[in-house]
């Protein structure tokens, strides 16, 4: 019985430290959840301008800008999955390749075939291990995404859809994220980045209708430097929203280990109590049954 009680010690020992490991990693990821979640806030009146901007010059242009307008030379279809690169993060990486599988499916149903763009080593290595061939992937930067990140990567899908079916070009370019609602929130989204859908009129409800602009130099360049710049913001956008999602998400994930790890060093501090107090008994009956044995001898 002893030597359960040392098993029992060491299990509580093992458990506390991993108790510390899981709340230092919770109170790390609560200390960069708000900057993250003030980075993916920030972003959005800048992203609205713009798109504010791309609608005024395509709605009084009426250009046809390969942006914009659909291609038909081509099935290939390229995906961008952004996942995390470290693990700890409850199903956060897990949701998104879920949600991947099925637009996959739904891409070939439809005749069309995927083209694998990946962020994050949890993404990369689960296609990998599936023998999934991947365009493209970036890793490094799931917790801090930077510009230059977001630039890397945009610049690559636009590559990859201007370029002539002949070198791989793609018809369409599809980004599916996490998107950040709340702390105990956070939702897979699938979203059509390429071409552009240009919603004309105004943007916000109560807001009044574009005036009429003149361009300068004109409309067409002013179009071809704002759409790229477009495309960055959204990628960068992205980016943040799905970093927010994962700190929060390994937040809730390490502070249910916490929970889990008290709940254990409370049932072995219970057990290791038990094979005490049997030990102590089955002592105690021994020095009993050797006093009664020695008062019979005598």
């Amino acid at each position: 019985m002893a030597g359960e009680q040392r098993v029992y010690k060491q299990k509580i020992r093992a458990t506390q430290t991993l108790k510390k490991m899981f709340r230092a990693m919770e109170l790390i990821a609560a200390a960069r959840i708000g900057k993250a979640r003030n980075a993916a806030q920030a972003a959005d009146p800048y992203t609205r301008a713009l798109n504010r901007a791309v609608s005024a010059v395509s709605a009084h242009a009426n250009l046809d800008h390969p942006l914009i307008e659909g291609r038909e030379d081509t099935n290939r279809v390229a995906v961008l999955v952004v996942t995390s690169d470290r693990g700890m993060a409850g199903a956060y990486s897990a949701t998104v390749l879920r949600a991947t599988e099925r637009l996959l499916e739904e891409l070939r149903a439809d005749g069309k075939e995927p083209v694998l763009y990946v962020s994050g080593r949890r993404g990369e290595g689960y296609f990998r291990f599936r023998g999934r061939e991947m365009a493209g992937t970036w890793t490094g930067e799931s917790d801090a995404p930077t510009v230059e990140r977001a630039r890397e990567i945009s610049d690559t899908l636009l590559g990859a859809f201007l370029a002539p079916e002949a070198e791989g070009g793609v018809s369409a370019v599809h980004v599916v994220y996490t998107r950040f609602v709340s702390m105990v929130s956070q939702v897979p989204e699938v979203r059509r980045m390429l071409p552009i859908e240009i919603v004309e009129g105004v943007s916000e409800p109560g807001e009044k209708p574009m005036p009429l602009y003149e361009f300068e130099p004109n409309a067409e360049e002013v179009l071809d430097a704002l759409l790229p710049m477009y495309v960055r913001r959204r990628v960068h956008a992205m980016l943040l929203t799905a970093t927010a999602s994962e700190l929060a998400a390994r937040q809730q994930a390490m502070r249910t280990a916490v929970d889990n790890a008290e709940d254990l060093i409370r049932d072995y501090t219970r057990l290791a109590n038990s094979a005490r107090q049997a030990d102590i008994t089955t002592e105690i009956s021994e020095i009993v049954s050797g006093a009664d044995a020695l008062s019979a001898s005598s």
